[in-house]
């Protein structure tokens, strides 16, 4: 690994409760010194996603042999032959650049990264309004089926019991207010 060993901050949440969004958001703030950590995805892109910006999308043959090779930090079976993951060279890149890591991800492979950097992570849980809300939300981004949508809204229920086990939970109920909670939190971690 690195000589510069940076903060980690992780932002899992279920589909929909907009933790893109406020990702994006605190990677804009310069004074941070983030960068995002690109997962990999063994799917297609969807919509206007960018290889090597959005996700590295690799083939599943591909990502098993990265799991067989212990290449990644984290990585799990999110859907059906449906992997995501963070490789371990993602985070030494970021660390080579010398800025902070800020993580997008599933709520499991959040989890992990906490326990792998206690101490240098600050995980936090974006909640939505309520499943109803993350219904809409979905159905509004128009890039996947109802059966998908569906899907997603199924691990949402199993997603948030997991909220307790983040540091903190940001209520993304008004999203300025979230914005405002996340940069204040960011900053408090780095002090």
């Amino acid at each position: 690994m690195s000589d510069f060993k940076g903060k980690l901050f992780v932002f899992s949440a279920p589909s929909g409760s907009g933790k893109t969004t406020i990702v994006r958001h605190l990677l804009s703030q310069e004074k941070f010194n983030l960068e995002f950590s690109i997962s990999c995805a063994s799917r297609d892109a969807r919509g206007t996603e960018k290889h090597g910006e959005d996700y590295y999308f690799i083939t599943l043959e591909d990502f098993k042999s990265k799991i067989k090779n212990d290449e990644f930090l984290e990585w799990e079976e999110v859907y059906r032959d449906n992997f995501y993951g963070t490789l371990k060279s993602e985070v030494e890149r970021i660390w080579a650049l010398k800025k902070h890591v800020i993580f997008d991800i599933d709520v499991v492979g959040g989890l992990r990264i906490k326990k792998k950097f206690p101490e240098q992570t600050l995980a936090v849980f974006v909640k939505p309004p309520s499943v109803d809300e993350l219904k809409i939300r979905l159905k509004k981004r128009s890039t996947e089926s109802e059966d998908k949508i569906n899907m997603r809204i199924a691990k949402a229920s199993v997603e948030l019991a997991t909220a307790p086990q983040f540091d903190t939970i940001i209520k993304n109920y008004d999203l300025d207010v979230a914005l405002k909670e996340a940069e204040e939190l960011v900053d408090d971690f780095l002090k």
